[in-house]
């Protein structure tokens, strides 16, 4: 019990990332008309793969 709370600290800001980049992520793939591939495609990178689908659209996946 005590390593988990040893851990807790550096779990915390980790979460908060990833959920920032989630919103992000979603936020701009619902605004955006175009995107490379299918955005049905691209929600599925998103919501699966936690912290690396956000960052992988957010770099990829948008079309300018």
């Amino acid at each position: 019990m005590d390593q988990i709370r040893q851990l807790v600290p550096l779990l915390i800001p980790l979460v908060i990332v990833q959920l920032a980049l989630l919103f992000v992520a979603l936020r701009d793939l619902v605004g955006r008309e175009r995107t490379r591939g299918p955005k049905w495609a691209w929600l599925l990178i998103i919501l699966l793969f936690n912290l690396l689908g956000p960052i992988a659209y957010l770099m990829f996946g948008r079309e300018e």
